[in-house]
C-alpha cells in the first residue's frame, strides 16, 4: 500500500460521508429526537446487526450507557449481538435467524426503539427482529 492509496481511501471514506449527510440530514435529526423522546420517556433502546453491524450497535450502547461527550445519567441500550450465551441458545434451540426477535420479544415493550444495522438489508436475522418489534409496538428504525 503506497501513501496515495491511504489518501485516496481517506478522501473516498470523507465524499461516501458528506453524499450521505446531504441526502439524508432531515432523517439523521428525525431519529435522534426520537431518540430523546424515548430516553427522556424511561424507554430503550435495542439495537441489532451482524458482523461489523453488531460491532456498531455494540458502539452505540455503550456511548448511550456510558458518557459519550459530557457527563450525564446512563441510558438504556443493550446490543443484542453481544449476549453470547443468548445468541448461541436460540440459534442451537430455535435457529440463527430467530437470535434477534427471540430477544425483542423478552426485552422489548411498547415505545422502546429498536434499531436495526445491517449493510445488505438482507439478513433474516435482522428482518425477523425488525418485524418483531414492529409487531411488539416498538419505534423502528433501520
Amino acid at each position: 500500500m503506497e501513501i496515495e492509496d491511504v489518501i485516496e481511501a481517506f478522501e473516498t471514506s470523507a465524499d461516501v460521508k458528506n453524499s450521505f449527510i446531504l441526502t439524508h440530514a432531515e432523517r439523521v435529526v428525525e431519529v435522534g429526537q426520537l431518540l430523546i423522546r424515548a430516553f427522556r420517556d424511561g424507554k430503550k433502546v435495542l439495537l441489532f446487526g451482524n458482523g461489523g453491524s453488531a460491532t456498531d450497535a455494540s458502539h452505540i450502547a455503550a456511548e448511550f450507557v456510558g458518557r459519550y461527550r459530557r457527563d450525564r445519567e446512563p441510558l438504556s441500550a443493550l446490543a443484542l449481538a453481544t449476549d453470547m450465551a443468548a445468541v448461541t441458545c436460540i440459534a442451537n434451540d430455535y435457529d440463527f435467524a430467530d437470535i434477534f426477535s427471540r430477544q425483542i420479544q423478552a426485552h422489548g415493550r411498547k415505545g422502546d426503539v429498536a434499531i436495526a444495522i445491517s449493510t445488505s438489508g438482507n439478513s433474516l436475522n435482522v428482518i425477523r427482529g425488525a418485524e418483531a418489534a414492529h409487531e411488539r409496538g416498538l419505534v423502528t428504525v433501520g
